[in-house]
């Protein structure tokens, strides 16, 4: 049952050697512009940001993960080169890359809603939006993944089919849940802004809360969806075809490794300060480099 929902990469490489080629050079881009943008983005916020608001603790947190599931990706390329067939390594390595992901998933709704929160139910959420009550949702949110996705892979190597419907509820606990949440949460962001009762905000807050709400429907319609239509599908139907499962899977999880890249589009909103923070950085660094070409210039009159 394992081997239906996971395929290793020898398989693809085996059966499909210029897809895995592709789908390779593909994570070897993803990761180079995730970690590049992750690390600056983690930089801001925890250095460069003064005020540990809740929303800046959730951001963190999904750089932290975004990170980590960067990094697996070159670790993919190592074991394959490595440790081949070794099936604990592989296991190893799954189980750290669906942790990560379906943390990214979870703070990714901690996100948008936190941001309802602030935006309509302003005074009724100032006791819960607190930095001491968001660690603590932090901490519960890495354990719950952790337990869970262990849960999941724990049944699909010791367990039959009779536990696919058990699988299936897992799944929906991780993924579908949460992208009923948001999708909710969007539609009565979007509704409760048409009201008058909401129009002392200033509309540049207004219409960055819509922006955020909206980039992350987005994200987890292009990362996140496919992998887990592909799961259930799986549960459904575990005699699908081994090409197609296998060429769906590997096809999927590069899908979702791309939210490591997209992520950074949601810092954007979380805060006043980020997009002038990251322009002064760069700002800097190209005074800093135009005062070094122009002292190398005089040196050498």
């Amino acid at each position: 049952l394992f081997s239906k929902f996971i395929h290793q990469d020898t398989e693809l490489s085996t059966e499909f050697y210029n897809l895995w080629i592709v789908l390779m050079v593909v994570n070897a881009i993803i990761f180079l512009v995730g970690v590049v943008l992750n690390s600056l983005a983690l930089y801001v916020f925890c250095f460069r940001t003064k005020t540990k608001t809740t929303s800046v603790i959730y951001t963190i947190n999904l750089i932290v993960t975004d990170l980590l599931v960067g990094f697996s990706l070159p670790v993919r390329i190592i074991m394959f080169y490595s440790a081949g067939d070794c099936q604990h390594c592989s296991l190893i390595h799954i189980f750290g890359y669906f942790v990560n992901m379906y943390c990214s998933i979870l703070f990714l709704t901690c996100i948008c809603v936190d941001r309802y929160l602030a935006i309509v139910q302003v005074e009724a959420s100032r006791k819960w939006r607190n930095p001491t009550c968001a660690k603590g949702i932090c901490v519960f949110i890495w354990i719950f993944a952790t337990v869970v996705t262990f849960s999941i892979l724990t049944m699909a190597i010791q367990f039959a089919e009779c536990c696919l419907s058990k699988i299936l509820v897992l799944m929906v606990c991780e993924y579908f849940f949460p992208l009923i949440i948001i999708i909710f949460f969007t539609t009565r962001i979007m509704c409760a802004l048409s009201k008058p009762s909401l129009m002392h905000q200033s509309r540049e807050r207004r219409m960055r809360a819509v922006q955020l709400l909206i980039t992350v429907l987005i994200i987890f319609m292009i990362c996140f969806t496919p992998f887990h239509v592909r799961q259930v599908a799986i549960s459904i139907n575990p005699d699908m075809p081994h090409n197609v499962s296998l060429l769906v899977y590997h096809v999927t999880v590069t899908l979702s490794s791309l939210n490591s890249c997209m992520d950074p589009i949601v810092y954007c909103f979380v805060t006043n300060s980020f997009q002038s923070t990251m322009k002064n950085i760069f700002r800097k660094t190209e005074l800093e480099q135009t005062n070094v070409d122009i002292l190398g210039m005089n040196k050498n009159s």
